[in-house]
């Protein structure tokens, strides 16, 4: 490592994408980029319709003890259904929701456990459509 390159050398890529959709209709998407280096995944949700930038600069981070998931809503329908979260192990967790509400849920194995929302690891659905229309079983 150099002074001149802070990265170390590292790169960060763009890594691939998660179509949300809904009865075969695109709500947004995750993009997802990754370190050559360290294989760590930055993450960014992408909603139809909605054009604020986002509140921080550079890659979005997540502590060592979490993982990129998508949390979707049981209950609600378009693209206000679905958020990108940075997920738990085990225990409680909140989380705000799409309308900026504040959601608290069980948390499983990285597995959203909770009567009005389910969720998906990003990393296991990386280039993806996933069909969030039929929820799993509770």
């Amino acid at each position: 490592m150099t002074t001149s390159d802070p990265t170390g050398g590292d790169k960060v890529v763009y890594f691939g994408v998660i179509n949300i959709n809904e009865n075969g209709r695109t709500m947004g998407s995750v993009d997802i980029w990754r370190s050559l280096l360290t294989k760590e995944m930055f993450c960014e949700e992408k909603r139809l319709g909605v054009l604020e930038i986002v509140d921080y600069l550079g890659m979005p981070k997540i502590d060592k003890d979490k993982k990129w998931a998508v949390a979707i809503s049981r209950n609600l329908k378009g693209h206000l259904r679905w958020r990108l979260i940075k997920i738990i192990k085990e225990g409680r967790m909140t989380f705000t929701d799409a309308d900026d509400n504040a959601v608290e849920v069980d948390v499983k194995n990285f597995k959203i456990v909770d009567p009005e929302w389910w969720s998906f690891l990003v990393e296991e659905n990386v280039n993806r459509n996933m069909e969030v229309t039929a929820a799993p079983n509770k």
